[in-house]
């Protein structure tokens, strides 16, 4: 007796599928490591380059160390997020968890929702991040979404605000200042030299802020509640 043949599963950029499927099938190729489904259409990045890898462990290692000063934040970076009918891959995120009253969730071993922040990074998924994960992130309500440009040595922070996102200008003194986040200061300058001391100096500032010391207030005072 003839037995069907069982195609291997797989993940390919273009393909069409809801959430249930690709998580299926990712569960059944434990070698892949980065794949998205954004509204319903799957994206497979290229392999990690050490540009990209770099600026990865720079921006991760600052929304660290704000995470590690402020009790009910959470950073990580490449978890798959639940989000709307897809399930993105963001390269860096921070958020407030729910028991501090973020917006986000847990579902298993996944996130659930938006993140209040997100952070990636555009080398060769420029036109993902500008486009449809933009698109995604907007109405998925994530509040603050930063691009990293290596080419053009850019950073472009945006604000969610009345549902659409809108671009902070560059301050004079170089620092972007979260609006979600009292005291995430990042020196611009500094992140592109890859200079470690003024991006903590920067961050230090921002943490030494009263701003900060009522969000951290408020935060604790959420988890009492």
């Amino acid at each position: 007796m003839l037995s069907p043949i069982v195609a291997p599963a797989e993940l390919i950029t273009g393909q069409r599928m809801n959430v249930a499927e690709f998580l299926s099938r990712w569960e059944d190729l434990p070698e892949l490591k980065n794949a998205e489904l954004i509204d319903g259409v799957v994206y497979v990045p290229s392999p990690v380059s050490l540009d990209h890898g770099s600026l990865d462990t720079q921006i991760h290692w600052w929304l660290a160390q704000y995470a590690y000063s402020t009790p009910g934040c959470q950073c990580g970076n490449n978890s798959t997020w639940l989000m709307l009918d897809s399930a993105p891959q963001p390269d860096s995120y921070l958020r407030i968890l729910p028991a501090y009253g973020g917006q986000s969730r847990d579902e298993g071993k996944y996130s659930a929702g938006g993140p209040e922040l997100v952070v990636e990074i555009c080398l060769t998924s420029t036109e993902v991040d500008f486009g449809p994960k933009l698109v995604l992130y907007q109405r998925a309500g994530v509040r603050e979404y930063i691009t990293l440009e290596l080419f053009k040595k850019r950073i472009v922070w945006r604000v969610l605000q009345n549902d659409v996102y809108l671009a902070q200008s560059a301050p004079p003194d170089g620092v972007l200042r979260s609006h979600v986040f009292p005291g995430l200061w990042l020196d611009v300058a500094g992140f592109w030299e890859n200079n470690g001391a003024k991006m903590l100096g920067a961050l230090n500032a921002g943490l030494s802020t009263a701003d900060h010391q009522r969000f951290v207030e408020a935060l604790r005072a959420r988890l009492l509640a």
